[in-house]
């Protein structure tokens, strides 16, 4: 189901054992355009910590969202002693590396070439289960790479939403949501307002679409024209993503659907 981010900020995080808090953000991969945390607010609980919440300790995503809270496989213990990371700092390739260890996470999702390490998609397990560790060829086959990655490449929804984003020949409105799939945990369209070209519109841009992000001058491009998007069909916030109107969009953009290529052969990334 297509979901969007914004709308989750204020949801709470329901651990085993009682609520952690709320959702304050989400951390995506830049590269692959995947949530790799929730950033959880809690509140008095643990002052002055930023709480990280991976997928892989998600349920099912469909459980309970309807009550409009994320349940998580974890117990309030489990987080209380997690390593720990100042609510300021960024989120460093050594501290993914403390968390993947200290959750028993044998496949962290930058260890091998698809999007989630050696498989895309995120494998949900239980919190004292560990995860069958890949082959040892396949571990030194990717250990150069481990060493090579300096960066998480992780950049923050909530920071995000407000980029100004330009077409090829024009500048036309600022990034206002994403939508993402709430199974695979993927982003895939960027919500981009309008009202200062369009008033009252919203479009709807696949992520692929976008040629580059400046992330210290906080604007991206994308691959169409101010015609192109003044005429596609008009996304209503308020109503449902389905599967017609994204071929309508797809179609009036003569461009390959998401779903075919998710379907396509495995390639890594």
């Amino acid at each position: 189901m297509l979901r969007s981010i914004h709308d989750t900020f204020g949801y709470p995080v329901e651990a085993l054992d009682g609520t952690l808090g709320k959702v304050k953000d989400t951390l995506f991969d830049d590269r692959h355009w995947r949530m790799r945390y929730l950033v959880v607010d809690t509140g008095r609980w643990l002052p002055g910590q930023k709480v990280l919440v991976s997928p892989h300790h998600a349920k099912q995503p469909e459980t309970g969202w309807q009550r409009k809270h994320f349940p998580v496989e974890l117990t309030k213990e489990q987080i209380e002693n997690a390593p720990k990371i100042e609510e300021h700092e960024p989120v460093s390739r050594k501290y993914e590396r403390e968390y993947a260890r200290y959750y028993k996470q044998s496949q962290p999702y930058w260890s091998g070439p698809y999007t989630w390490g050696f498989t895309q998609e995120p494998i949900f397990f239980p919190p004292h289960e560990e995860v069958q560790s890949p082959s040892r060829v396949e571990r030194e086959q990717h250990s150069e790479r481990l060493d090579q990655i300096a960066e998480s490449h992780l950049q923050s929804a909530k920071e995000v939403i407000g980029y100004h984003v330009d077409a090829r020949d024009d500048s036309f409105g600022h990034v206002e949501d994403f939508i993402f799939d709430d199974e695979k945990w993927k982003l895939q369209y960027l919500v981009i307002d309008t009202k200062n070209w369009l008033p009252g519109r919203k479009s709807l841009i696949d992520i692929g679409w976008i040629e580059s992000i400046d992330w210290k001058e906080n604007y991206a491009t994308v691959g169409l024209s101010r015609k192109q998007i003044e005429n596609a069909p008009k996304y209503d916030p308020s109503a449902p993503i389905n599967r017609d109107y994204e071929k309508n969009l797809y179609d009036y953009y003569g461009r390959p659907y998401h779903w075919k290529e998710d379907a396509s052969v495995l390639t890594p990334m």
